[in-house]
């Protein structure tokens, strides 16, 4: 099959063919976005194991974490012991153009590293608090709760930055020392738990979705070996949206819908956004985590709770 056109060594095919149903977007302006922000999404992406989800034509979406079989054997990789599956998984590493521009003719549209660098030894490099309000058309709630979050932030001695998520939500990133990493889970969890206590009208760290009650939920559960999508990365969604950098004090004046493939790249004007706004890393100071180290990790309490709810109702 000829290809539509080679760059950095790889074969760029089927370019002007639609993303999909309602992407607004080819598969060429895929590319042409990845290709024109490179040098700011690798370097989040660089040295970090990834996954992406794909959109393949008259499919939907699927996250890949494996590397393909096909794939060229300059593509890097780096394997991991998947407990879930039972298996060595072969994530890949992408630290250059090269790479970046193979997913993206692979129709990988999102881009999802991991917390740590393989140089961490596992350690996080962020504590991440994930925004989700109860509805697409309330952002307003997400940018008030993030306003708590920052308040907490603030009160610990803490600073952070913001994102859009690219979908409906934020997410607040927290840079953390090597020596703080071992109890980031737990002051994520504090973090967030403070944040609800602000206004527990507005949110809420109930990870069973019945019980947030259309309040902002404040998910404290990326951490560890979680992924979470990358500034400037794609989503899988219409319009092609991205994840996109903004400044506490202009959070309020925007909406997601505003950084898409078409005008990330316009609004950037060849500046790395994300990496100006990320302060350097931090310690944790002792009182936030001795605090999280008190709240249960939310997934298995929801485990619990779902288990008696199910006694009591007889199943």
């Amino acid at each position: 099959m000829a290809a539509d056109e080679v760059r950095d060594g790889v074969e760029l095919t089927h370019l002007d063919q639609p993303m999909f149903d309602g992407a607004g977007a080819s598969k060429r302006d895929l590319v042409d976005y990845l290709d024109t922000v490179h040098g700011q999404i690798i370097s989040e992406l660089s040295d970090r194991p990834l996954s992406v989800i794909r959109v393949r034509p008259g499919q939907q979406p699927f996250m890949q974490k494996n590397v393909p079989k096909y794939a060229p054997p300059w593509l890097r990789t780096v394997s991991y012991w998947a407990e879930a599956s039972k298996r060595e998984v072969a994530y890949a590493l992408c630290n250059d153009r090269r790479t970046l521009l193979w997913f993206a003719n692979q129709r990988a549209v999102e881009y999802h590293p991991t917390l740590f660098k393989i140089d961490t030894e596992g350690r996080a490099t962020y504590l991440v608090l994930d925004l989700d309000p109860p509805s697409a058309d309330d952002f307003a709630a997400v940018v008030a709760a993030a306003m708590l979050i920052r308040q907490v932030l603030t009160e610990a001695g803490l600073a952070g930055a913001v994102k859009t998520s690219g979908a409906k939500g934020v997410h607040i990133f927290v840079p953390i020392t090597p020596t703080a990493a071992a109890d980031a889970a737990a002051a994520t969890r504090a973090i967030a738990a403070r944040g609800e206590q602000l206004n527990p009208d507005l949110a809420t760290t109930a990870f069973v979705r019945q019980d947030r009650g259309g309040r902002v939920f404040l998910d404290s559960t990326r951490s560890g070996g979680a992924t979470v999508v990358a500034a400037y990365s794609p989503r899988a969604r219409p319009g092609l949206p991205v994840s996109f950098p903004v400044g506490w004090d202009a959070l309020g004046e925007i909406s997601p819908s505003d950084f898409t493939v078409h005008t990330a790249p316009g609004l950037l004007a060849g500046q790395d956004l994300w990496a100006a706004q990320l302060p350097a890393p931090q310690d944790l100071p002792r009182d936030l985590i001795d605090q999280g180290h008190t709240i249960p990790v939310a997934r298995v309490q929801a485990m619990h709770e779902g288990k008696r709810r199910a006694r009591a109702r007889g199943d």
